[in-house]
């Protein structure tokens, strides 16, 4: 009887011991917690699948889908009484569909960064506070028109 409870003892210490030592030793590098405290309070929001026409000469020439990925300061974010996935989209749109950042007909000369760039200072600009941190492009496809499904057939 003595034995179990002496054994028994020994596993609980060897127990609480190997714990002790996995959180001791286990602690994250100086980097990582860089890192972690870097993008510890950002959230990150998915926007929905937008579908832009692109018009040229008067004429639809395809159309471009995009979604966008968004950071934001967490604690801000849970404050907003609006949410900023509709202003997100409204200048992505908006910059899509006027064409001055990415011309559609041209591939060659595009500039994604001044896209994201664009889209996140306008969203700034709206909430008059440094509210967007970055931009991501989750998609971005062109689609002619003559390879859209159901539409007119050329």
């Amino acid at each position: 009887m003595v034995r179990t409870a002496l054994i028994a003892i020994w596993v609980c210490v060897v127990m609480a011991g190997s714990v002790y030592a996995a959180v001791i030793f286990g602690a994250a590098p100086e980097e990582e917690k860089e890192v972690q405290e870097f993008f510890g309070g950002l959230d990150y929001v998915k926007s929905d699948i937008i579908s832009v026409p692109i018009i040229s000469e008067g004429k639809i020439g395809g159309y471009v889908v995009a979604q966008f990925v968004f950071t934001i300061d967490g604690t801000i974010f849970r404050q907003l009484s609006v949410p900023p996935n509709v202003f997100i989209i409204d200048e992505a749109f908006r910059a899509l569909y006027a064409g001055e950042v990415v011309d559609f007909k041209d591939m060659k000369k595009y500039d994604i960064d001044g896209l994201k760039k664009k889209i996140a200072m306008n969203v700034n600009e709206r909430f008059k506070a440094d509210l967007i941190r970055d931009v991501l492009i989750e998609r971005l496809n062109f689609i002619p028109l003559n390879e859209v499904r159901y539409g007119p057939k050329r």
